[in-house]
Formats: C-alpha cells, structure tokens, sequence
C-alpha cells in the first residue's frame, strides 16, 4: 500500500519537487507531556491520522488493534499508533519516549510522546531536551495536578520557552467554558514564574478532533486557533546560527601525516574558512585552513552540521575541548551552579563521586552543596540533604578537571551534563548549568618546590593509605592499631585516622545519614590524601559502608598507593561482640541508620588485602598485612632498580 501523501505524485519529477520542498520548509521539535492518563498518545494519535501521515494498511491494522487494545469502545483508539510497546498496550500507558514525524503544507514537525507516570520522569526529560514547545495536556475533569507541575518545572528547567495548554477531553465537562478558565487560570498562576514566552491555552477533544485540526462548532465560546494552526505558525527561537560559535570536539582525525583535523557537529554559531578560532580550556588561536564535509570541502558552515576543521597551525585540541569565537569564549572551570533533575532511585548525596559528561566531555563530578530542594507545588526554596527520584533541587558541583561550558540559559547544548552512578554506569541526573562559581576563579593551585617524593626519600618510605572496612565490631580498630604499632617499632612513620575519633572533631557535626556517611567519608579521604602527601603511611579505619566513596577515595591516590583492607567478620559474630552495645540498641529499633541492621554495607568485590578473622587473633591478621607490605616493597624496589620510575 502507498502512502496516502504519495498517491497525488508523478513518479520522478514530482517527488523530487515534494523532497525538495519539504526540505525548505522550517522545523518545529515539540513534546508532549503531563499527567499519566491526560491523552498524549491519543493526542499524536489524532495528529498524524488527520495530517494524513499513515497507511492504509496501518489504519485498518489500528482499527484490529483498537477492537483488541483499544480503550474507546467501537471507536479508533489513536493513543496505540504511538504506544508500540506490548507492555504499553496492554496496561495503557506511556513507557518509553517514542518520536514521531509528521508535516502540514507549512512546516515539519518531530514530536516526542512523553511518559505521565513519575517513575518515568526521566524519559520525559529526554523528550524536553531538544524540544522548542511543550503541549501540556490537563484533563479537564482532573485540572492542574501535581505531574503537570513537575513537568512544566522540568520543561522550564530545559529551555523550553513555548507552551500549549491543551485542556483535553473537554467533551467530558460538557464543552464548559468556565471549567476551561478555571483551569487556565489555574495554570497560569502556577507558570508565571517559569520563564515560559508564550502560554496557549486551548480547549480541545483528542478522541473525537475537537480544536485539534479542525475548528470544533461545540465551542463557540473559543476564538483562538486549532492545536495545528498554533503549532504551523507560532515562532519558536531557531537562531542557533546566530548563537557564537561553539565546535566540541569528538574525534581527532589523523589518518596520515599529511592530514590532522577536528571532527563534530558545529554547536551554534557559524564557521567559515579564514575564521580564527581558540580552543576554549588552552586559549591557545588558530584559523581555520579547511572546512571538510560528506561531498567536499565547504566555505562556511552552520550549526548542526557534521564537519571536520582543519587548522593552520599544529594546536593542541582533543576530545572533550571546543573550538570557539575568539570574540565570545565559553567559561572554564571546575566549579559552578546548576539545577538538577534527579531520576535515580537512590537519592542524590553531596560528597558522593559522580561522572559528570557534557556534549563531548567527562570528569569526575561531586555535589559539593545542595543548596535548596524545588517545591513542584508552589516553588518553595526547601533545605535538604539529599534529592530523591523525579526531585529538582539547586547545586554547587566541583569537577575533578576544568569544562568548558556557557550558561544552559545561553546555549543549550553547551549548557547541559548529565550524571553517570560510577559503580551501575546508569544515567540518575540531568544538569543545567546555571553560572560558575567565584571560588573557581580565584582559587587557583599553587606549585610547591618541595614535592611527595623529597617528603618520602627523608623518611626512607613510600607512602601508602592502607584503608580498613568492615561492620562495626569487626576488629578494625584493633587490626589498624596493633598495625601501627609494629610499623612505628620499626622506624615507619605513620598516622591512624579512626572513625571514632574523628568524630570528636573534623567530622563532630556530621550525623549517621546516608548523605553525613558520604560526607564523613569525603573529608577523611582528604586528609588521608594530604597526610600521604606528606609521605606518611595512613592507617584509616571506618566501616565506610558505601563501595562508591571508598571508590572515590581510592581515585584522590596515585596509582598503588590506596590499599582497600577487608576486615571481614560475619555479621553474627559482630553482634555477639557487640563491644559497645551499639548492635542490640539498634535491633530494638533504639537507633536508627545503623549499618548492617538497617543501613546497607557493600562489602568490597576485590580488596588488595582480605582478613578473614573468624578464628584468627589479631596478631596474625597483623603478621598478614606486615608480608603484604614488604613483598609491595620488595616488589617496587626490584622495578626502581631495573629502570622504571
């Protein structure tokens, strides 16, 4: 069967005609989005039936599917055109973000149906992301509801600056106008302050086309345009163009000696041949000799197109760097603002290390402040320590290295990161960056003449962190001490750093929560990394519960030098210890947050060293650590000696 748009062209001359005029005409990106159940798929559904975007084979498969999936009685049930999932149609919902295509004699449009459920919140920031307008669907019988909240929030949040209030399955209110004005009233109450350039209200019936394509003469009462006439005509921001320009580079193309370009997608802004450009973290300038593309080499080219720049001169620039103006450079830094949309099941928690990757770079990334939590009800500024899933919040966020970014609010593309969890690689945030942060500008590393080696020749030692875990009477403490005192005896130079004991200071105002362990954690790994520095052996014994900061930790040491210590006692054995009465309190629910009753303990996969202490004295665990450094000893002077560093 041909498609329907297809039946009124020629073979060859008129199809090349209709290609090209489709590839004229502009562009519009838009979502939909709201509560679950509101119609978004019925609404696509109805979009693409009347602007003649589908088969024939498909409406008849759609009207077999309707009688099978359908929630609409004798009626088409458009919604399963766009809910393609089994799972989708068989619970009717919305799982996954589907993207569909469709055009009018006036312009092109990419719409992505977006989930309703919260679970799904994520899904539906991926849609916002590169979309110009959001259709905001609020059924009428329902009104604003807290998913509608949260989700003009997050579009706001995105850049979104156009919206259309669809108030659908007006027919089930009776067609009233004055549900219609409580509703939009409502609604603008709620969005004045999110930034939004235009709000669209309009009155509609998805099911039976109500004001959607076509004018409907059961509201009388309304005067404004169809969903289609809005959607053909209103003006969206597509000056990307004229936006400076930003080119991230994604891969170094050197196939020979006699060719070296930067190959990407141009972010904004324009390039030509002659331009000068800087790489954004070096300032280092060069001009642009070559401009390759699929086909050829090209004059200029504009934001969104595939290229590869060659330069004149042989700079610096790899993956994860920019190509900028030199008239309007990029910020650099490793701290700075941002809102954050969290989509994880385990909460957010400053101090916690994530992977922070923007358009073409990554680093290591930390919360270091979350400074207030985002009401979705009425925009209130709430303190918290942590964000839980489908939570918006506002953070300071420090990066192991420099990025090169502008604000989300100039440039969406190089505006915007994401989270990655270390251990599960699972994306459980969504960032814009709202302004650096002075301290980045101002704080800068200072170069000392007298470094970690000279600090460890003088003690005639290599510096290491030997890091003790374990539940809480396990016998770390006893372990790390009797540890020490045999390094101390034989002229090492050490330092223990006990949990206990650096709660009486450094860490006095941190509780037992998830977020304080995390942040309890942080600090000591600092000052362990400061103390080997010094050339110290640290000895550090915390029940760090969680494999992601002692990850962390791990990562703040040179290569060798952090050396994770399982102490490993069963959790029976701890409790019949139980040395300060901390297990049977927290059985009895006297004391809450209390690891391995109902706090979790990740138990380290590989650890350097294993201490299995069921039936083992302290001495012989002491005996197995004291072999474990000499052989490391032995080990790194045979490699010193035969040549390496």
């Amino acid at each position: 069967m041909r498609h329907i748009l297809a039946k009124s062209l020629a073979p060859t001359d008129s199809i090349r005609e209709y290609m090209a005029a489709q590839e004229k005409k502009s562009l519009l990106r838009f979502l939909t989005c709201g509560s679950v159940d509101d119609g978004k798929s019925t609404l696509i559904g109805r979009l693409l039936s009347d602007t003649k975007q589908i088969f024939e084979d498909q409406l008849a498969a759609l009207e077999r599917d309707s009688r099978k999936h359908g929630t609409t009685g004798d009626d088409i049930d458009f919604a399963l055109l766009v809910d393609g999932l089994e799972a989708e149609r068989e619970q009717g919902i919305t799982i996954d973000v589907a993207y569909r295509f469709f055009a009018t004699p006036k312009r092109k449009f990419i719409v992505a149906d977006t989930p309703g459920h919260e679970q799904y919140t994520r899904n539906m920031a991926t849609g916002a992301s590169t979309a110009d307008l959001a259709i905001v669907l609020i059924d009428a019988r329902q009104g604003v509801l807290r998913q509608t909240r949260r989700h003009s929030i997050i579009a706001s949040l995105l850049g979104i600056r156009h919206i259309v209030l669809a108030v659908n399955k007006i027919d089930l209110v009776g067609f009233d106008h004055g549900v219609f004005d409580r509703i939009v009233e409502d609604y603008r109450q709620f969005s004045q302050e999110l930034g939004f350039q235009t709000v669209m209200p309009i009155p509609m019936s998805a099911r039976y086309g109500d004001n959607v394509t076509g004018r409907s003469d059961k509201t009388k009462w309304y005067s404004g345009p169809t969903l289609i006439e809005h959607l053909e005509n209103v003006s969206v921001d597509e000056a990307a163009a004229e936006l400076p320009f930003r080119f991230p580079v994604q891969y170094v193309n050197r196939p020979n000696l006699d060719f070296r370009g930067f190959a990407g997608t141009i972010a904004s802004g324009t390039v030509a041949q002659g331009d000068e450009v800087v790489v954004a973290k070096s300032g280092k300038s060069s001009r642009v000799r070559r401009i390759v593309a699929h086909g050829g080499d090209l004059s200029q080219a504009v934001a969104g197109q595939a290229i590869t720049l060659v330069l004149d001169d042989e700079v610096e620039v790899s993956r994860g760097n920019m190509l900028v103006s030199p008239a309007a450079r990029p910020q650099v830094a490793d701290q700075f603002a941002a809102n954050i949309v969290w989509f994880d099941e385990h909460a957010l928690l400053p101090g916690r290390s994530y992977i922070l990757r923007t358009e073409t770079d990554q680093t290591s990334a930390t919360v270091t402040d979350l400074k207030y939590r985002v009401n979705v009800n009425d925009f209130a500024h709430e303190a918290a320590k942590s964000l839980e899933m489908n939570e918006v919040g506002i953070c300071n966020i420090s990066t192991r290295s420099p990025i090169a970014f502008d604000t989300f609010g100039e440039n969406r593309t190089t505006g915007a990161f994401i989270l990655i969890d270390r251990i599960t690689n699972a994306t459980v945030g969504a960032g814009m960056i709202l302004h650096s942060l002075r301290r980045a500008e101002n704080i800068h590393w200072q170069s000392l003449d007298v470094g970690k080696h000279g600090r460890s020749d003088l003690k005639n030692q290599r510096p290491a962190v030997f890091w003790f875990t374990g539940l809480s009477g396990s016998g770390k403490s006893t372990i790390a001490n009797l540890f020490e005192k045999k390094l101390f005896a034989s002229g090492r130079h050490t330092y223990i750093l006990d949990g206990d004991n650096v709660r009486h200071g450094l860490n006095r105002d941190l509780g037992f929560t998830d977020a304080d362990r995390v942040e309890n954690i942080r600090r000591v790994a600092e000052v362990a990394r400061l103390m080997a520095d010094a050339g110290l052996i640290v000895i550090v014994s915390f029940i760090s519960p969680f494999s992601a900061e002692r990850r962390m930790a791990r990562e703040l040491m040179a290569d060798g030098e952090f050396i994770e210590v399982f102490v490993d006692t069963p959790f029976e054995e701890c409790a019949r210890r139980d040395p300060k009465g901390l297990y049977a309190r927290a059985l009895n629910g006297e004391i809450k947050n209390f690891t391995g009753v109902d706090s979790p303990y990740e138990a380290p996969e590989k650890p350097e060293i294993h201490l299995e202490t069921l039936g083992k004295s302290a001495e012989e665990m002491v005996e197995a650590l004291e072999l474990w450094l000499n052989e490391r000893d032995i080990a790194e002077d045979q490699y010193d000696n035969g040549g390496g560093i």
